[in-house]
Formats: C-alpha cells, sequence, structure tokens
C-alpha cells in the first residue's frame, strides 16, 4: 500500500515530468474512480495546465493555473503513476490518463480500483472536513505534543490516527517507535519531555529514510526494524538474524494492537 514516502516521490515525479503542459484531454476507463463526475472533471481541466503540488499524508494535490481548479488523488493500495509519449502503448492498469497537448501522457495506473481522483476547490477546506493533522514530513515537535500529550489512548493507535498526524501507517509507526525505543503500548500521554523528543526524532529519520531509499525497503540500513517484515527477495541469507534485534540482539516480538499486526523489540521498548 502506498505510504507516505511513496506518496511523496509520485510527488516528486510529477513535478519533474508534468507541470506546465497543457491537458488536451482525459481518458477514463471506470467512472468510480472519480470524486468529480468525468464531465464536470474534463470540462475543469481541458486547456489547463499543471502548476504545483502538495502532499498531506497519502493525499497528493496537483494545482492547476486556473485558482479553484485542484486535482486530488488518492492512491489506494496499488496506486501509481507513469508519464509516457502517445506513441507507446498506455501502461497496464493505467486507468485514468491526462492526455497534454505535447503529445505525453500520465497515467494514472489503479490495479485494484481502490484509488480516486477528484477536484477540491481549497486544500484547507478538504483537510478540516478530513480532519487531517499536521503532515509527518513537516510536523513541529510542538505540533506532535500537542496531538500525543492530549491522548490517554495507547501510543500506537494515537500515531496512526491520521488527526494526530497525516501519513503514518502501520510499518512506519513499528519503525518510528522502534528507532525511538518507546512501546506501542505505552499510554500516550505518559511520555516524558525527552521521549518527546526521541519521537519527533524518529519520525523525521524513518521517514526522510523511506525516501531517500525511494520507498525501497530492502534497501534500508541493518539497523531498522523493517527487516522483520521479510520479502521474497530478501537480501539476508541469516533469516534468523532478522528475528532479532540489532541493537540488543532480544528476540522481536509481534502481537496485535489497536487492531494491527506489531513488531517490538521487548528489551528495549519498554511498558513503564
Amino acid at each position: 500500500m502506498p505510504e507516505l514516502p511513496e506518496v511523496e516521490l509520485y510527488r516528486q515525479y510529477l513535478t519533474a515530468s508534468s507541470l506546465h503542459q497543457p491537458i488536451e484531454s482525459l481518458t477514463v476507463d471506470d467512472p468510480k474512480l472519480l470524486t468529480t463526475p468525468f464531465a464536470e472533471l474534463h470540462e475543469a481541466l481541458a486547456g489547463r495546465s499543471f502548476t504545483d503540488t502538495e502532499r498531506i499524508g497519502k493525499n497528493l494535490f496537483v494545482r492547476t493555473d486556473a485558482e479553484a481548479v485542484i486535482l486530488h488523488l488518492h492512491f489506494g493500495m496499488t496506486g501509481d503513476l507513469e508519464y509516457y509519449h502517445s506513441s507507446l502503448d498506455r501502461p497496464r492498469h493505467a486507468r485514468i490518463v491526462f492526455h497534454f497537448q505535447n503529445g505525453y501522457n500520465l497515467g494514472f495506473i489503479c490495479p485494484r480500483k481502490f484509488e480516486r481522483v477528484g477536484l477540491v476547490d481549497d486544500i484547507d477546506a478538504f483537510r478540516r472536513r478530513k480532519k487531517l493533522g499536521p503532515d509527518g514530513l513537516a510536523l513541529t515537535l510542538a505540533e506532535l505534543e500537542a496531538g500525543v500529550r492530549s491522548k490517554k489512548a495507547l501510543l500506537k493507535p494515537v500515531l496512526m490516527d491520521q488527526r494526530t498526524v497525516a501519513g503514518l501507517g502501520n510499518w512506519i509507526v513499528d519503525e518510528v517507535l522502534f528507532q525511538a525505543r518507546l512501546h506501542p503500548e505505552r499510554r500516550a500521554d505518559s511520555l516524558s519531555g525527552e521521549e518527546m523528543d526521541r519521537l519527533h526524532e524518529a519520525i523525521g529519520l524513518v521517514l526522510t529514510t523511506a525516501i531517500r531509499h525511494e520507498a525501497r525497503y530492502r534497501d534500508f540500513p541493518p539497523g531498522f526494524l523493517i527487516h522483520v517484515r521479510r520479502w521474497d527477495d530478501s537480501p539476508y541469507d541469516d533469516v534468523t538474524a532478522l528475528e532479532r534485534c540489532p541493537r540488543c540482539g532480544a528476540r522481536i516480538a509481534r502481537s496485535e494492537v489497536g487492531g494491527r499486526t506489531t513488531y517490538f523489540c521487548p528489551g528495549e521498548q519498554l511498558v513503564i
């Protein structure tokens, strides 16, 4: 599932490939993927150009040269983007295509059809309506403290709540808590000032590391918990080593917290 790092990479990709090119037309294979009726979407975008991008959590916004015409893309579970020349075959599962007047296209890849595209006229209003908290990549310590310290719930569900921080998914929160040495079942309102500092620093570390490695999680440094979540082409020969904390050697624990599968180190992430 595309998480904040993937959507940030999509934002960078769209910015590098698709700005300042007048849109000639749109192709939509499945109207159910749209949150704005096709005729309205086509009329609003035809002849317009994308001018800028903004991301809040897992939501990508694309501004146009019309102030109140803003495209919103949500990548669901498997969404992606591909910019390609019209002389080439349409990419597989590119169910929505923006055709530019210069002969290039931007395909929105929708393999499982959980993705959504539509128009918004105000990003801040969208954020308030969806009750999105500050974006994880731009999060300040003060914003994190305000969102966490007011909650008496378990720390992991609080961090996964998009009203607290926009864009932190399941594996990201596990990794953040591992890097911050905080147990996922700590009471959110019990964190000290020093622990809040560690938590804030860990959020930045995990997100920037993921973006730097272009969301190829197998390439993360060996000191990251992500390697416990195995993949078929893992570069690690010693599978047993993946089951132990790279810092203290304790066997990594697996449990369910807030209804989600959770990994943590019982030797360093203590419930206090």
